[in-house]
Order: structure tokens, then C-alpha cells, then sequence
């Protein structure tokens, strides 16, 4: 019998207690405040706490994680007599899924017996926490490695991914945006609406006017694009803002009856680029 195991990165925005529920080893990513003389990983510092820090003006730059961290986690597991499917943070957003590739193509060459297959989802944040949930979800019914392979590539033209943010600096010190259309929309309370695309990378949309519009915006975004909006399942994920993510919720549960199947909190290395206040919405539609 097959024996494989799925790993993923701590980029999924999946807590370490549910990836082990799910039977889901992780592969962690990094973050360090200026000043901070080590990296943190999202075991170090709970949401809130992270998310204050950056409240109080503490800047956070992220690291993505290399080969030698993939071949710490790979190799035991290999050892073991585990085939590996690695479902990995967008090649859009960061050089980690390509890390784990690197890392896969050497560990395959001493260990030939073994198989490697790593799946660059082009989504982040609980997008790529969605795809891991529908992989472990396809493995529970029996599916090989290769037919649960199949299946997540198979969705991954699918999964939908829109979110909003809180504030503007954090875009512009990512070079999403310019100074001036930051500072703008700062002083208008314009709230940028932005999705992943198809290359994995984010793109703006469109704009409204203030956060309660926004909300809305992400909950119409669901009722146009889904694919089976009254059965569907979608997943939220929040930059310290549960209350804004619970409304989100409510929106949808009003309009197709159907509650969200995780809310999770976006974690330090997604949170370090989109700030406190960060609200997504993930699902499965025609189209990303």
C-alpha cells in the first residue's frame, strides 16, 4: 500500500494543531521586527500580540523558507518509507515553492526508492490552506498520490481568493501601491479590493469607500463567482479583526445559507505584508 504524507508551509495560514489533525507537517517561513536579533516563526508570537506590535509601529520583514529547511522536514519522513506531496505558497509571492522543488530533486537522487511531487498552488494565505484541506479531504477517500495530485491542480484554476485591507501603508511599503495613493486614500478612507491571480500574484480590482462597504464587496464577490454558492464551502481568514471576519460570515450565511468552514487568523508572514485589519475570503468558483 502507498504510503505518502502531505506537507505544506506555515504560509497556509492553518494552525499547527489543525495541520496535525489533518495529518499535515509544515515547513515554516520566517519573520523578525526590526531590531529583533533572531526569526520568529508563527509559533513565537500569537496573532493578537503580532499584530499590536505592528499597531505600535514595529515593522516586520519576512524570509521564505530555503532548501535546507525542506530537507529537515523531507528526509526523516523519506527515511520513514514516505512518498511526499508538497502543496506550496504561490511562486508569485516567494521563492519557497521553488526551495522545495530544489530540495526534492536532490533528496530524490539519494533516495531513489522514494517520490517527491511538489504542487506550486499560486495561493496564499488560506487559499493555500483550502487546497490543503481538499488534498487531505481526497486522501481520507483513498486517492493515491498522484490522483490527489491530480485533483488539487485540478482546482487550483478555481480557487478564488479577495480580500481587502485595513491600511494603505502596508501595500505601499510592499511596492503595491505609490506613496501618493496611499496617502489619498488614507485621507478619502478608500479601501482597495484585490484578488490572486491565475500567476499567483496580487492584483488590485477596484476601490469603495470605507470599511463596511468593503466587507460587502468580498461577500458580493462570493455570490457572483461561486460555483454552488448555497453549498459551497469557503474559508476566511482575518489580520486581528474577527469581528469584521464574523460580519463577513453573516453576509453570506444571510444571503445562501451557508456558514464559513474555517476562520482563521492570517498569520505574521502574510500579515507582515498586508498589516492589521486584513480581511479574505476563499472559495471555489468558475474562475479565479
Amino acid at each position: 500500500m502507498e504510503k505518502y504524507l502531505i506537507i505544506t508551509d506555515s504560509s497556509c495560514d492553518i494552525s499547527p494543531d489543525l495541520l496535525r489533525e489533518w495529518g499535515v507537517e509544515s515547513v515554516n517561513l520566517t519573520f523578525r521586527f526590526d531590531g529583533d536579533e533572531n526569526d520568529h516563526t508563527d509559533r513565537d508570537m500569537n496573532a493578537a500580540d503580532f499584530y499590536q506590535k505592528m499597531r505600535d509601529g514595529g515593522v516586520s520583514r519576512t524570509s521564505a523558507a530555503n532548501t535546507e529547511d525542506f530537507r529537515t522536514v523531507f528526509e526523516p519522513l523519506l527515511k520513514e518509507g514516505f512518498d511526499i506531496l508538497y502543496i506550496g505558497f504561490s511562486s508569485g509571492l516567494s521563492s519557497t515553492v521553488n526551495a522545495g522543488r530544489m530540495a526534492g530533486e536532490e533528496l530524490a537522487k539519494e533516495y531513489p526508492d522514494r517520490r517527491i511531487v511538489v504542487i506550486d498552488t499560486l495561493c496564499a494565505s488560506a487559499g493555500e490552506g483550502m487546497t490543503v484541506y481538499f488534498a487531505v479531504q481526497k486522501k481520507a477517500e483513498g486517492a493515491s498520490m498522484d490522483e490527489t495530485a491530480d485533483y488539487v491542480r485540478g482546482i487550483l484554476p478555481h480557487l478564488c481568493h479577495w480580500f481587502t485591507v485595513d491600511d494603505l501603508v502596508y501595500l505601499k511599503r510592499g511596492g503595491r501601491i505609490s506613496a501618493t495613493a496611499a496617502f489619498v486614500g488614507t485621507v478619502l478612507n478608500i479601501k482597495p479590493v484585490l484578488h490572486v491571480d491565475d500567476e499567483g500574484h496580487l492584483i488590485s480590482m477596484f476601490k469603495v469607500r470605507g470599511r463596511k462597504q468593503s466587507v460587502q464587496a468580498l461577500a458580493q464577490k462570493y455570490t457572483e463567482l461561486a460555483e454552488d454558492p448555497k453549498n459551497g464551502i469557503y474559508f476566511i481568514s482575518h489580520g486581528d479583526c474577527l469581528e469584521d471576519a464574523r460580519q463577513l460570515e453573516s453576509l453570506i450565511a444571510a444571503e445562501h445559507g451557508v456558514q464559513a468552514t474555517i476562520i482563521t487568523n492570517v498569520g505574521p508572514v502574510i500579515g507582515s505584508h498586508s498589516g492589521p485589519g486584513t480581511l479574505a475570503l476563499f472559495f471555489l468558483g468558475k474562475n479565479r
